[in-house]
């Protein structure tokens, strides 16, 4: 009685307390210092957006001499520069600068599918090492009662008493399982902090296997992996630094203007047109440079689509195993040991051989460890497929 009141007294304080998944992610987004360093760059690609079209600083100048002012030479100058680019050199900067402000929002997004999937993950394996000392603790307790009730039949029958020391091995054996497993959930918590970026203390979620789904069901999905996304951006940023590169041979023109004043002659103006001169194949070099990036681009995106389904392949086996396993043990091992207890309960109402019973229990417990375990084996595949096809919920 006493044991169940203060389950019902844990469980009430955990619901009070306890905050959801859903709402862990939500916070999570919000405050992550890592996806908070991406809008700031993010925010810096679109400052260099604003400013990669606008022309280039034009350049003043004054210059004097030390001739005497009687002598015609004698002047001082003030001059103006100005460069304007090759048609079409600006837009393609802009194009550059609209690129990589792409490459930098699809950085952004799958930085927030990769901490969803991690918090996730997180998640899953605290709800299950949650589950794994709850079990623990409810053996603790059966086994206790038991030791308690076949002590009992000691003074009777001197043959229990090696019952009984197994069953209070088995005993030491669960503590030392829940002690490991209260580390290892306060462990699991710390993670969960470093991720969200804000402590949790209680978690609410309730874990099932659900149906199978069809590999082909996920396959339109997968469409909209993040890491693709990206490779496509980066494609498209590769390309329009090609195309800038290609312009880099056409020459830019300097406008030059000045004035010039002479103390004892007439003040004149002076203007002038300069170009550059792209004739040591520079820029040649530099534009096929450019186009070994693209292709390199292109190339970098076949193999994250092979890599991709690969880790889809990899996400779906383990969720088949887990759903295996998982109805296995109910459906098939539980029901076996649920009928052996029931061939043993008369004779443990009695003091029959507590070696048996103790070992049926072991079973059980094994088996119930292995169906937690495979259900959160099954939610850890499907929160990797889940990302895999970009979901930040």
């Amino acid at each position: 009685m006493k044991f169940i009141l203060s389950s019902v007294v844990l469980l009430l304080s955990t619901i009070l307390h306890a905050i959801s998944l859903d709402e862990v992610v939500a916070k999570a987004l919000e405050k992550s210092p890592s996806l908070e360093a991406i809008q700031y760059r993010l925010q810096a690609s679109r400052l260099d957006t604003q400013a990669s079209g606008q022309f280039a600083n034009p350049i003043l100048s004054l210059s004097d001499n030390n001739l005497d002012k009687d002598q015609a030479m004698s002047r001082s100058t003030i001059s103006f520069q100005q460069k304007l680019a090759f048609y079409g050199k600006r837009e393609s900067l802009e194009k550059i600068a609209f690129a990589q402000e792409g490459v930098l929002n699809e950085s952004l997004e799958k930085a927030k599918v990769s901490l969803v999937n991690a918090i996730k993950e997180q998640a899953y394996t605290i709800w299950e090492l949650e589950e794994l000392y709850k079990t623990i603790e409810e053996y603790v307790h059966i086994t206790k009662q038991n030791i308690e009730l076949f002590e009992s039949y000691t003074a009777m029958a001197d043959d229990q008493h090696m019952g009984i020391m197994s069953a209070e091995l088995t005993l030491s054996d669960l503590r030392i399982q829940s002690t490991t497993l209260e580390a290892q959930i306060d462990t699991a918590y710390a993670r969960l902090a470093y991720l969200t970026a804000f402590k949790v203390e209680d978690l609410r979620m309730n874990l099932v296997v659900w149906d199978l789904p069809s590999e082909e069901s996920f396959q339109e999905a997968l469409q909209s992996n993040k890491d693709l996304a990206l490779r496509e951006k980066e494609i498209v940023k590769s390309r329009a630094m090609a195309d800038s590169a290609e312009l880099d041979n056409y020459p830019d023109v300097n406008l030059l203007a000045s004035y010039d004043y002479r103390e004892n002659f007439d003040n004149f103006w002076t203007f002038g047109v300069g170009v550059t001169l792209p004739v040591y194949g520079t820029e040649d070099y530099k534009e096929e440079s450019a186009r070994a990036v693209a292709l390199s681009a292109q190339s970098v995106k076949e193999d994250t689509k092979v890599a991709v389904s690969s880790e889809f392949r990899s996400a779906y086996v383990q969720m088949k195993s887990a759903y295996t396993i998982y109805h296995i043990v109910h459906d098939e091992a539980l029901p076996q040991i649920e009928h052996m207890f029931e061939l043993t309960n008369s004779s443990i109402s009695t003091g029959g051989d507590l070696f048996k019973y103790i070992d049926i229990l072991v079973k059980k417990l094994k088996l119930e460890q292995k169906s937690i375990a495979a259900v959160a084996m099954y939610n850890r595949s499907m929160a990797k497929i889940e990302a895999l096809s970009g979901e930040t919920e």
